[in-house]
């Protein structure tokens, strides 16, 4: 904590990185990208201004999966594993995946016919069955955080950006300008391209102490970017209206793993690195940022996630100003109604902790995680 005390710019980054992805999953699976049917985001359909407006915002809040992990990466690169670490996250998912799941049959959120074994199996068994995509390729890549952790900081800086440059050219470069798909494209949702992200995220921590330097530079870059990722998807979409073209590209531009998103969740990420915050704000932004992964838990789990949307009037937007102020409202209720369930489940999970560390059995477990966390190679 007391290194984050230092970085309170990137936990605030961290919170709004969420409130993107809440605008994401207000926007996509609300049906506001598509004409209204919100089973299928990828719907191309003929514009209106308030369509324009949708898509515009989803370009500019498209940084925030990429935002999220650099901010990982950064704090994680000079980070140890701990097994405590990796058995909380776990823990917290279940939490959220069961108990969430469960609340969601008993108010009827969930149609009866879609309990059934698979539901269930999602439930349980969160990360074999990718309930959350997000916390799948997280935990894998904390899984390897050790080798990765070691192996990066023992790289040379001319290393590493060969190394980035054949990650990128891979992974994002070619799938950015070949107009077809590749069939290692992950389009961003696997832990491949998390461990891309990651490791430049190193190189930023490691090498990058200039750029992150150039605040307005960074600002420009996440700007840019924003207004090609909208660019090239509008261009695509016009293209297959008009000719029936490049339909398995039409929102590439879209997609995590595309260069745009990327370079601009790095100018985001640099230009907050740059930002220094009033000490009051700082111990409000630490105290909501370690309930944020909560606030994701919550609102996508399988039971609620295409059910909070209608709450907001998604299905009855009548203009740009309309839409705004019902994704500003979504955004700042999940929000904050995700941070204080968060903070009730931290309480509730100390509680249980305490009492359980007062068991001699449960007591000798909790020593030996010690142990084995406090090791040294």
């Amino acid at each position: 904590m007391s290194e984050k005390k230092k970085m309170a710019n990137l936990e605030l980054l961290r919170c709004l990185a969420m409130m993107m992805v809440i605008t994401l999953h207000f926007l996509g699976k609300g049906g506001l990208l598509s004409g209204g049917d919100a089973h299928s985001a990828n719907k191309v359909v003929a514009l209106t201004s308030t369509g324009y407006a949708a898509w515009l915002l989803e370009s500019f809040c498209i940084v925030a999966v990429n935002v999220y992990m650099l901010i990982s990466g950064y704090f994680l690169s000079t980070s140890r594993f701990k097994l405590k670490r990796l058995l909380g996250l776990w823990f917290q998912l279940e939490f959220y995946s069961l108990g969430v799941g469960i609340l969601s049959i008993a108010l009827g959120l969930v149609d009866k016919v879609k309990i059934d074994t698979h539901y269930w199996l999602t439930l349980l068994l969160p990360v074999s069955m990718e309930h959350y995509w997000f916390m799948s390729a997280y935990l894998m890549l904390y899984l390897f955080l050790p080798l990765l952790g070691r192996g990066l900081q023992q790289m040379t800086k001319g290393q590493m950006k060969i190394c980035l440059g054949c990650l990128l050219l891979a992974f994002s470069i070619s799938k950015s300008i070949l107009p077809f798909r590749l069939e290692l494209d992950g389009k961003g949702y696997d832990v491949i391209w998390f461990l891309c992200v990651f490791s430049f995220a190193v190189y930023l921590r490691r090498f990058g102490e200039d750029f992150l330097k150039a605040k307005k530079t960074s600002l420009c870059l996440y700007v840019v970017c924003v207004l090609l990722v909208f660019g090239e998807t509008m261009v695509l979409h016009e293209l297959f209206l008009r000719q029936g073209r490049f339909q398995w590209i039409v929102d590439v531009a879209m997609e995590y793993n595309h260069i745009f998103p990327f370079l601009g969740a790095v100018g985001l990420f640099c230009f907050f690195h740059t930002c220094s915050l009033p000490q009051g704000i700082s111990k409000v932004v630490l105290w909501i940022s370690p309930a944020t992964l909560g606030v994701y838990l919550l609102h996508e789990n399988v039971g609620l996630r295409y059910a909070w949307q209608p709450l907001f009037g998604c299905e009855n937007v009548t203009g740009v100003l309309d839409l705004l102020g019902k994704n500003l409202a979504a955004v700042v209720v999940v929000f904050t109604l995700g941070i204080l369930v968060d903070k009730i489940r931290i309480l509730v999970f100390t509680w249980i902790y305490k009492g359980l560390d007062k068991i001699p059995s449960f007591h000798k477990i909790l020593e030996a995680l010690d142990r084995l966390d406090e090791e040294r190679v």
